[in-house]
């Protein structure tokens, strides 16, 4: 599986290949500091570093050694929250401090799938499956009970806040169309943001507030395989016609996660070797 880590630049439209790959990489995250940025690929968390010499460094998780592409970095930069299944089986979400070290428990159920921190770090926005199916819940960031915010959906997926806390954006399926919704923190207010013909994935409201970036399958896609031709598109964030980025061969682990960079000009993206036959 080749992979390779890029970079979108809005205002001209190129694209800087940052790593190339043999082995299956995905998910990136920007770090704040706008230094690196954070993949995963088998199991494990790597670093890239963005000052001219790219390599994969690993990123010590402890005990956590089956995480799956649902990672991404606290608002301070101090604090990776990571989805894993190693104790479980079923993927469960943890934190860790960025640089490395033993995980701790925050989801008291399983499967949960992180996607999202609050803009003060305190909550985090995840998927979780229960009885009722796959549903947007919310939780301390130090742990403690969680909150279901959706309900009435066949699937739901990617919550991620707006820079100003007010929204939480995500992807819903009603009627068996996926398309990109937001609510209140709470709830509250939901509200369909797309009403198209395409299938409609992980929206990631940029750092400035004024953008929406999302993944945009084929119309008959179900859910959000790999090895898909795919669309990058962004629309406003008040809501808007959306704008063809670019076209890529990818789909699962291409932005599955926050990954903007912090000046909001530019995101990062994985997109893979279209294979033969």
């Amino acid at each position: 599986m080749r992979s390779e880590l890029a970079i979108h630049d809005l205002s001209t439209g190129q694209i800087e290949t940052v790593l190339q790959t043999e082995r299956l990489i995905e998910a990136p995250n920007w770090t704040p500091d706008g230094q690196a940025l954070i993949v995963n690929g088998d199991g494990r968390l790597f670093r890239v570093a963005l000052d001219g010499s790219p390599n994969l460094v690993e990123i010590d998780t402890g005990f956590a050694t089956r995480l799956n592409n649902d990672h991404g970095i606290s608002p301070d930069g101090k604090t990776l929250a990571i989805s894993d299944s190693t104790e479980e089986g079923k993927s469960c979400v943890y934190t860790l401090p960025i640089a490395g070290g033993a995980p701790m428990r925050i989801t008291a159920h399983v499967p949960s799938y992180w996607h999202g921190w609050s803009p003060d770090g305190t909550m985090l926005a995840y998927v979780g499956k229960r009885d009722a199916g796959f549903d947007i819940y919310v939780c301390p960031a130090s742990g403690g009970e969680e909150t279901r915010l959706t309900s009435g959906f066949e699937h739901c997926d990617g919550p991620d806040y707006t820079p100003d806390g007010e929204w939480i954006w995500f992807n819903g399926k009603q009627d068996g169309r996926m398309q990109l919704w937001r609510m209140r923190p709470d709830g509250s207010a939901l509200e369909r943001m797309t009403d198209d013909e395409r299938v409609n994935w992980f929206p990631h409201p940029s750092p400035d507030g004024r953008t929406i970036l999302y993944l945009a399958y084929e119309n008959g896609v179900e859910g959000h395989p790999r090895d898909h031709d795919v669309e990058l598109r962004a629309m406003p964030a008040s809501g808007g016609l959306p704008e063809v980025l670019l076209g890529l061969y990818g789909g699962q682990g291409s932005i599955n996660v926050p990954c903007w960079a912090p000046d909001s000009g530019r995101f990062a993206f994985v997109r893979y070797a279209r294979t033969a036959g």
